[in-house]
């Protein structure tokens, strides 16, 4: 425990100020956004500089107590409770988003979940579980988005996790919307992060001793030689969906401080 604390305080030591992130991106006044997985990690940070930015935000997870620690720092969010792998929960957070702001104009799909394993001991119910919530929901809540989007010429987030096969559809998933939906104006971006410092790796199963040296190892593989932080990938995602991004579009963004660069490892 000792090893992660000191650790972690190093990684701490990368000046994030979200203020001052946001002042560089620029401003989403007007903007209605919906972020998924909003109650931790990314998604949290995200829905957080979003907020600063001027967006109305409206948040969604499956940890109601989380979702409100998230809230309290945001500026009035829209809260819903959600498990976007229940159909009618998916259909309720958009609709009610919608209902709440009327409109939308920014969709960030940041629920996702990593599962331990290989061929050899990876079972079908962690394979099932994983495209659930990984791709099938994506599919879901941005199928139900579009018209809203379309309306507002508006952005997609297709997902802010890369995970191996499931994160793979996702990408090509990205692109092809972005082509289906670029006549009618609407943006759709990808961004992959490379290790990040949030909650996740230990929920899919990773102990203290074991996720010390997953940190550890992360000074190996990424070229800046260190994992990131929330913020980090949260003022990509938040550059993306603003108008200094107008022109982009079908594009899966790194921001992995150099580990798609690296040999793998």
């Amino acid at each position: 425990m000792h090893l992660l604390t000191r650790v972690i305080m190093n990684f701490e030591n990368v000046p994030l100020d979200i203020d001052k992130m946001a002042a560089s991106i620029g401003n989403l006044a007007g903007k209605v956004a919906l972020v998924t997985g909003a109650s931790s990690g990314i998604g949290a940070a995200t829905a957080q500089l979003f907020s600063r930015l001027g967006a109305s935000v409206a948040i969604t997870g499956r940890n109601k107590d989380n979702l409100q620690v998230v809230g309290s720092k945001c500026n009035k969010p829209f809260i819903i409770p959600g498990d976007l792998v229940n159909e009618e929960d998916t259909k309720r957070v958009l609709n009610e988003t919608v209902k709440h702001f009327g409109g939308l104009h920014i969709l960030v799909n940041c629920a996702g979940i990593i599962e331990l394993g290989s061929i050899e001991n990876t079972s079908l119910a962690q394979y099932d579980s994983m495209f659930n919530i990984n791709v099938r929901s994506i599919y879901h809540l941005t199928m139900l988005a579009v018209p809203h989007l379309v309306k507002s010429k508006g952005n997609i987030f297709p997902n802010v996790l890369a995970y191996c096969m499931s994160k793979s559809a996702v990408d090509q998933f990205t692109r092809c919307v972005a082509l289906e939906l670029a006549p009618k104006q609407v943006r759709v971006n990808c961004v992959n992060p490379g290790v990040t410092i949030t909650e996740l790796q230990k929920r899919g199963g990773l102990d203290e001793e074991a996720y010390t040296k997953f940190l550890e190892r992360s000074k190996e593989t990424h070229a800046l030689g260190r994992p990131g932080q929330p913020e980090e990938v949260a003022s990509v995602i938040a550059f993306l969906a603003s108008d200094a991004a107008s022109f982009i579009t079908g594009a899966t963004v790194p921001v992995d401080g150099g580990r798609h660069a690296m040999c793998p490892r």
